[in-house]
């Protein structure tokens, strides 16, 4: 019996779209904790895997032509895994182009600027005595999270998921939207709120988002642990 894959993981958004893409497509897996917060990211062992430092990470031991092979960055994850489950990746290659425009699309806009967005809107306030710098930096992030909402809302006009059928596209951008969290309202989004909610129902979805609950803390509050994990993962912890 092949041994599961391994997810090297943090229960963040990078982190649930390989958890629930795993929990959609049956393939077994065990998780490797990977704690941000105390700088287990910087570890050789895990920059073995993940050369850029951040996690998510698998290892598969049954990886092309049988041998182990480890894959970083979330996106390259999720094609590999569409490929050998066979499932939410096409293999026509108009189908295919659909759903790798749109996971582009979540690995350079949507997950880095709604990333900053939780960084100045989260964080930032108990890093930041400026209060004109942070102001900048909230409205910057939150307006372009806003109009990359506006992207979604117009693309799901006349569709349920991004690029067809339900896909890695769509597992890739679901765990980013988080408008509470954004400074955004669903209000003003209909067609993305029902496609949220969509998503949300699907039993590997909720499987996959409560993957690691139990090891997550608010970085947000106070307290000396937290302000420790935020110079871990903002660069201020000393070397």
């Amino acid at each position: 019996m092949t041994a599961p894959i391994e997810l090297w993981y943090w229960p963040t958004p990078n982190g649930w779209k390989i958890s629930i893409a795993l929990e959609e497509m049956g393939i077994p897996y065990e998780v490797k904790p990977v704690n941000i917060g105390v700088g287990d990211q910087f570890t050789p062992e895990f920059q073995a895997l993940s050369p850029n430092g951040r996690m998510p990470a698998i290892v598969d031991p049954d990886g092309p032509d049988g041998q182990p092979i480890s894959i970083f960055e979330s996106g390259a994850i999720l094609r590999y895994l569409g490929r050998k489950s066979g499932k939410f990746y096409p293999t026509s290659e108009r189908e295919r182009i659909e759903v790798d425009q749109w996971l582009f699309w979540q690995m350079a806009g949507l997950g880095p600027m709604a990333g900053q967005t939780h960084h100045f809107r989260q964080y930032a306030p108990a890093m930041i005595a400026d209060q004109r710098q942070l102001a900048y930096g909230v409205n910057r992030y939150t307006n372009e999270t806003r109009r990359l909402y506006s992207v979604m809302e117009r693309r799901l006009q006349d569709r349920d998921y991004l690029a067809g059928d339900y896909s890695i596209a769509d597992m890739a951008c679901w765990p980013w939207v988080l408008p509470q969290l954004q400074g955004q309202s669903f209000d003003a989004f209909p067609k993305l709120k029902a496609w949220h909610e969509r998503i949300a129902e699907r039993p590997a979805v909720i499987a996959g988002k409560k993957v690691g609950a139990e090891l997550r803390r608010d970085l947000s509050a106070g307290g000396k642990d937290a302000e420790a994990a935020r110079r871990v993962l903002f660069g201020q912890r000393g070397h």
